[in-house]
């Protein structure tokens, strides 16, 4: 009996996997796989008993993290949906009380670390709902799925690999080591790229724990956007209104005027009023088209981008970080 329930463990496995586009023959792969990762790991320089540990949580391909990689929604969403869907009220609410409990620790973190509070919360609240969800997949066991078996395996394997030198410099221990399925770590959602470039040390331990310690996240976010290029003490961007039509072809983050030069084009601020300054440069973003809620985007704004090179996501940290500091 036990010999059978192993037998149809084992078949029903395989099935699981196959059903993922994992054959039984790659799973069987899959231990040569990390044997391989284990031997350039080593030959980095990684230490022995810190790989073992890492690799040892995972054994044979993930069919979660398979599942999602491979059944991504393909709708997409306008901006309108967008906005209502990250931005309710609830989550500026949140993120008001959440900036009440921390400002003390995070302006001073902001400040050295050349940006500022409405970055660091904006970026905060989307990537985890500040610090509430940071996802639950073991990080190693995520990445060597997709390395082995992704869509992009080579570029997953590289991030494996960057994920076991951030364990051998002792910042997090592998069992802790927890983010999304796709590999973003903590509450900053940092890949190990990111983190091997962004990530600080905010409260003076010698480590850049992104997963725990708040002030560590805030000096990595803060690291990130400054060393992107924000601009202390300056907007990322407003509403406008439009009193004459733009057609859809003049605007985008690209097309740049004077805001001397966008007034004599009909562009006012959201009370109708005249902008205080004419030398500063920005540039329309519109996403839904003609008609359709516009805004006038700054030099910050292509900062946030570099965090995540998407319009929507700049609007939503803007909006977001906005609302809640200067509230």
């Amino acid at each position: 009996m036990l010999h059978r329930r192993h037998l149809l463990a084992s078949l029903s496995s395989a099935a699981a996997l196959a059903a993922y586009g994992v054959r039984p023959a790659q799973a069987q792969d899959y231990s040569e796989f990390l044997a391989n990762v284990r031997a350039q790991a080593l030959a980095q320089g990684f230490s022995s008993s810190i790989v073992s540990r890492a690799l040892a949580l995972t054994s044979r391909p993930n069919e979660k993290v398979l599942k999602l990689d491979r059944h991504q929604p393909e709708f997409t969403l306008t901006w309108a949906q967008y906005r209502d869907r990250v931005l309710p009220e609830s989550r500026f609410q949140k993120g008001r009380a959440a900036y009440g409990e921390q400002k003390a620790l995070m302006s001073p973190i902001t400040s050295r670390f050349g940006c500022d509070d409405r970055g660091v919360m904006g970026i905060w609240g989307l990537e985890s709902g500040f610090g509430a969800h940071t996802g639950t997949f073991s990080i190693i066991d995520a990445l060597a799925t997709l390395g082995f078996d992704g869509r992009r395996s080579t570029y997953f394997r590289g991030e494996l690999l960057k994920a076991l030198q951030i364990l051998n410099d002792g910042d997090i221990a592998p069992e802790a080591m927890l983010g999304s399925y796709a590999g973003a770590m903590g509450q900053a959602q940092f890949m190990p790229s990111a983190y091997l470039r962004f990530a600080a040390d905010g409260d003076g331990d010698g480590k850049r724990n992104i997963w725990t310690s708040d002030a560590d996240v805030f000096a990595s976010i803060a690291n990130y956007l400054g060393r992107s290029g924000w601009r202390r003490n300056e907007p990322w961007g407003q509403e406008i209104s439009l009193t004459k039509p733009i057609a859809q072809t003049e605007v985008g983050r690209t097309k740049t005027h004077t805001l001397g030069e966008w007034m004599e084009m009909g562009v006012r601020r959201t009370d109708g009023g005249r902008f205080s300054r004419t030398d500063v440069k920005g540039a329309i973003v519109r996403p839904d088209g003609e008609g359709t809620q516009a805004f006038m985007t700054y030099h910050n704004f292509n900062v946030i981008r570099r965090y995540n090179p998407s319009d929507y996501y700049a609007l939503g940290v803007g909006l977001l970080g906005t609302g809640i500091v200067s509230a």
